[in-house]
């Protein structure tokens, strides 16, 4: 559309003058001193920015600039030259990982396979965990005994990786001196569930218990820290929805059904979508302290062998480290527009 004199100025027919709209000069004046506007705002809540700026700082150090070292994706890879001086090698890296038929592509798409399966398995089994014990908070009408619950649950998260991976290669591998059978590995050894002989060995030695242990424990971990954000969502219903429930005569499973449900189905959507965007960050740091050589087929991820490939093999290996660890944020991404695309249609909640 072309703008027209008649958009910025109006007749006047008693006097038979032009004269400036009275809305756009105001829009001028906004346009005009913008940044003034901008300053001012600043300046009155100054005390909140200053708060920013250690996070600005560490997305700036911890985030921006190690983007620079992508480059070695594609450059050929030599500890003594800085990435700046390596001449580019094209997409070589990318296939010898996809196309490249050795050792090294099998080892890759097994870690990929691997990644994505720990992945929805937490999914599928640790996303629910989190609502369910919010549920359970909102039932439960003693204020004492609700946050006895929630502080027992919360503790996990605040004990550090190598703690909690300690504490659960105790319970399934290593009991008393004279054997290496933990109080679950024994347990589930004289309920038949397993061999003695495979709980002798260690579970952690056995690459079939591998998922199943590292998904427990992160429920174990991560469920009750995770509820807090599904508790704040369904402690903000309005008791009048619960009273209108309870007067067309729903119990306490219809109310959560038909009531609390619905209520915070934005925030679930919200949830799930930032959660299949890190569907492919699996924690490195978890796996490497609970796999080993007998559990790779099972345990090795993306993370852990790009680890293995940037520090064990030296210079050659960082170029394909880098490009696996590209690889895998770049399938992160597509999977966090098609999630958000989906929730958008469907439901009308998205994060943009």
């Amino acid at each position: 559309m072309k703008a027209k004199a008649a958009d910025y100025i109006l007749y006047d027919q008693e006097t038979g003058t032009y004269r400036a709209d009275p809305e756009q000069l105001v829009r001028d004046d906004v346009e005009k001193h913008y940044w003034r506007h901008v300053g001012r705002m600043i300046l009155k809540d100054w005390r909140l920015y200053l708060m920013l700026v250690p996070m600005l700082l560490v997305f700036l150090f911890w985030r921006y600039f190690p983007m620079y070292e992508l480059l070695g994706c594609f450059k050929v890879s030599d500890t003594v030259k800085p990435v700046s001086e390596q001449y580019f090698s094209g997409f070589s890296h990318f296939k010898r990982l996809l196309v490249g038929g050795d050792t090294l592509s099998t080892d890759f798409w097994r870690a990929m396979r691997n990644t994505f399966l720990l992945s929805f398995y937490g999914l599928c089994f640790g996303f629910p965990m989190p609502i369910i014990l919010a549920l359970f908070f909102n039932e439960v009408k003693s204020d004492i005994a609700r946050s006895v619950y929630q502080v027992l649950t919360y503790l996990p998260k605040f004990m550090s990786t190598v703690v909690m991976t300690s504490l659960v290669t105790m319970l399934v591998k290593q009991g008393a001196l004279t054997t290496n059978m933990g109080i679950i590995s024994q347990a589930m050894a004289n309920l038949g569930l397993i061999s003695y002989e495979t709980a002798n060995a260690g579970l952690l030695n056995n690459p079939a218990f591998f998922r199943s242990i590292y998904q427990i424990s992160g429920i174990w971990e991560g469920a009750g820290y995770d509820s807090i954000v599904f508790f704040a969502a369904i402690i903000a219903i309005s008791p009048t929805s619960y009273e209108a429930a309870q007067i067309d005569g729903a119990n306490k499973w219809a109310q959560m059904r038909y009531v609390v449900l619905p209520s915070i189905l934005s925030t679930i959507v919200i949830m799930l979508i930032t959660r299949i965007g890190s569907l492919l960050n699996v924690g490195y740091e978890k796996v490497l302290l609970l796999y080993n050589t007998n559990t790779y087929v099972t345990a090795d991820v993306v993370s852990t062998f790009s680890y293995r490939q940037g520090m064990s093999t030296g210079g050659a290996g960082i170029g394909i480290a880098s490009a696996a660890e590209m690889m895998n944020n770049i399938v992160g991404m597509l999977l966090v527009i098609g999630a958000n695309t989906i929730a958008r249609k469907a439901s009308n909640t998205s994060l943009y």
